[in-house]
């Protein structure tokens, strides 16, 4: 896909990888939605809000709307889809980037369990279902699910979040395959490397970040996913960066380990990816 001129919507852009796509989106040329619940006046307590992403892409001369969405709720989701039609004529672009995780396993309350499998894993369906008959009847689009190494790797205290992950994966493929003939592709991008988005500094703000990559690396490997022409695939940070020379490293020291550190794993909370 060639991006100058598409509408794009991106979830989760207050903060960290959803903040850098929508940034590198609207750099690209895209007018860009951003969607997510932080806003000026209703910010949360973790640094980041769609006001300051919107206003960062303006400041830069590109094209951007705030969508205050509550993920959790799929009328609200449903509603992102339809503000976005209506601000931009369309949409050719989804990144069903926001995710939130609880710390807990088998003994996390349903009520924080269910929380987790609407807004990673439910919310991300409806958009697809919502937002594809638009795209094509703008002659096809393009979408990329952000999923985590969690989803194949069962870290202590991330249950739901992985299977949450892993089930995103599995909805891209099939998506993929309902949606090929409509000329839009569906893949997944796995974030296999530890990021310093803000969720994840304030919630382990005593570990050593010297080897986590800032959000604009895996930011410049999904955009380079929507500019190809393949379908249904799942694509991880790590294996792109050694295939494709892209998403170069910009920690102050490289990551060495298979995945990321199990101690930032433990220590997340409730945090937007």
């Amino acid at each position: 896909m060639q991006l100058d001129g598409k509408v794009a919507l991106v979830t989760g852009a207050s903060r960290g990888i959803g903040a850098a796509v929508a940034v590198a989106l609207a750099a690209e040329g895209c007018a860009v939605a951003c969607a997510a619940r932080s806003t000026t006046h209703r910010p949360h307590k973790t640094p980041g809000t769609l006001d300051e992403t919107v206003e960062r892409i303006r400041a830069a001369g590109g094209s951007a709307h705030p969508v205050p969405t509550d993920l959790s709720d799929e009328q609200q989701v449903a509603a992102m889809v339809q503000a976005t039609v209506e601000r931009f004529g369309g949409i050719d672009v989804l990144i069903n980037n926001a995710a939130i995780t609880f710390p807990g396993d088998i003994d996390l309350p349903m009520r924080r369990h269910d929380v987790v499998m609407n807004v990673n894993l439910r919310a991300p369906l409806v958009a697809i279902r919502e937002g594809w008959p638009v795209m094509a009847a703008r002659g096809g689009g393009s979408i990329v699910n952000v999923s985590s190494a969690a989803a194949l790797v069962p870290y202590p205290g991330l249950m739901a979040y992985g299977v949450s992950k892993a089930g995103l994966e599995r909805l891209t493929l099939d998506v993929a395959r309902q949606l090929r003939s409509h000329s839009i592709t569906v893949n997944c991008f796995r974030v296999d490397v530890p990021v310093a988005s803000e969720g994840f500094l304030a919630h382990a703000p005593d570990l050593d970040h010297s080897d986590w990559e800032p959000p604009q690396v895996p930011a410049e490997g999904i955009v380079w996913l929507l500019q190809q022409d393949f379908t249904g695939r799942r694509v991880s940070l790590t294996r792109l960066r050694a295939e494709h020379g892209i998403m170069r490293s910009r920690a102050a020291r490289p990551y060495s380990g298979p995945t990321p550190p199990q101690e930032m794993l433990e220590t997340l909370g409730s945090a937007d990816t």
